[in-house]
């Protein structure tokens, strides 16, 4: 098994992409209008009930950074959680406790995801170098165990009470095998394709010319992204602007509203929309996409929630390692809160996720599908009127699960992406017994200190 060395850190750089070729994906308007009006028809003839049988009007998708259920949720009751994995040598190591705003983050590439999987042994994640350079200072693990760790219950409060209160998934598995920003494409497309014809997926963060993290349709020219083929080969790049339909789409098409919630909408690693063409040049990213993310408490309190919402983070409410303040579980709280808290607490359903594993252990094997699917677990926290205290769900669920409830519940038909293998999160609710009443969860930051907060420009990632 071969070790991440510190080079690979800039692996996808443009100096390590010299034998790289490139490819540009084509727009296709014309063919995304045709399936638009084929989404309208299929629409029209089904049930405008949906699943819920018209009780949930409103699904919030709250999208946090990097972390896995071994590391997060770590002793959660019911959950699959251990205290100890295997590494590359044949032994064991205990997870040891690191704080939510320990000093080091871990590299959470897809090459990093081939070498902590180790072929299913699920033991290569004492080759991650993540902690080089940290060694020393507070909070610091050695190199050879920063991935075996796990974050004091004590510092995720208000996000044991959710899953404590509501429902949790223990077998949520990342949809695909890297980092942030194809993360956030699955999360809004079920895919990361360069457009609706192609096998080719955005892999890999985006960099632009001075090697900075970038992305979407109005990234500096010369950005690039790596992308993966059927054979897991990712030689090739290409501008991190793509072509194929949305969530976004079909939501339009019902009639339906939607906002997508960020730090800022400059390009990203986060902004998802931006990488969608027909989205970034339409009068609806402006209206749409929203910043920043504490925006949605005041639509909240408004009375304008969107129908369709997805809330991603700050930085420093991210819970990103080396990235985050430790804010990120008072910063959901807030949005779970407000909620509850309002009119909306009986007609909508939230869904809390963590968009990748961040490099951090996971003992579970995650079926795989193809050469980017899927990847190891994340936490997926349910919340709503109709789900079960303290339930916690064994069933296997990916990022196409939130998209397909989405579908089902608004009669909407499947983007035809891996929503169709996914299941639709039926277990977490119960829409034929009385809507249960909300309990505040407990959090030491209210939400104007979040209100507060200006938008920023603060670069999210870092591997």
């Amino acid at each position: 098994m071969k070790a991440l060395d510190g080079s690979f850190l800039l692996a996808l750089g443009f100096a390590l992409c010299a034998g790289c070729t490139s490819t540009t994906p084509l727009a296709q308007p014309a063919a995304h209008g045709a399936r638009l009006g084929a989404v309208e028809a299929r629409r029209r003839a089904m049930s405008p009930l949906g699943s819920s049988g018209g009780k949930i009007s409103h699904v919030v998708i709250i999208f946090q950074e990097n972390r896995s259920v071994d590391d997060l949720f770590n002793g959660l009751p019911g959950a699959d959680t251990v205290t100890s994995g295997r590494n590359s040598s044949g032994g064991t190591t205990s997870l040891s406790p690191v704080s939510l705003t320990a000093p080091y983050d871990l590299n959470h590439q897809h090459q990093a995801y081939q070498v902590e999987y180790d072929g299913g042994r699920m033991d290569g994640f004492n080759l991650d170098p993540g902690s080089v350079g940290c060694k020393g200072k507070p909070g610091c693990l050695d190199p050879d165990i920063a991935a075996y760790g796990y974050v004091p219950q004590s510092e995720v409060g208000p996000y044991f009470a959710m899953a404590e209160q509501y429902g949790f998934g223990d077998r949520m598995f990342q949809t695909n095998e890297g980092p942030s920003f194809p993360a956030h494409q699955y999360i809004l497309s079920g895919t990361s394709t360069v457009s609706g014809s192609s096998a080719l997926r955005a892999s890999e963060n985006p960099y632009n010319p001075k090697q900075q993290f970038t992305g979407g349709c109005d990234a500096p020219k010369g950005s690039l992204v790596q992308l993966i083929d059927a054979n897991g080969e990712e030689n090739q790049l290409t501008y991190p602007c793509f072509d194929r339909t949305a969530l976004t789409d079909l939501v339009d098409a019902a009639g339906l509203t939607w906002h997508y919630y960020v730090a800022n909408v400059a390009p990203g690693l986060w902004n998802a929309p931006d990488a969608i063409s027909h989205i970034r040049e339409s009068s609806e990213y402006t209206a749409d996409v929203v910043a920043p993310p504490s925006q949605v408490l005041t639509d909240i309190a408004d009375g304008t929630l969107a129908n369709v919402v997805w809330v991603t983070p700050t930085g420093l409410a991210s819970d990103h390692a080396l990235t985050t303040n430790g804010t990120g579980p008072a910063w959901v709280a807030s949005v779970v809160n407000a909620i509850g808290q309002s009119p909306y607490w009986t007609n909508t359903a939230i869904f809390v996720t963590w968009d990748d594993w961040g490099g951090w252990f996971d003992h579970v094997k995650p079926q795989v599908y193809n050469s980017y699917e899927l990847g190891f677990r994340v936490p997926l926290v349910v919340i709503s009127a109709y789900t079960a205290e303290g339930y916690v769900s064994h069933k296997q669920h990916e990022f196409g699960s939130i998209l397909k409830f989405t579908e089902e519940n608004f009669g909407l038909p499947s983007l035809g992406t891996t929503d169709e293998r996914a299941d639709n999160l039926a277990d977490f609710f119960h829409f034929n017994r009385p809507p249960r009443s909300f309990t505040p969860i407990q959090s030491s930051l209210s939400p104007r200190y979040f209100l507060k907060q200006p938008i920023s420009s603060l670069n999210p990632d870092n591997d």
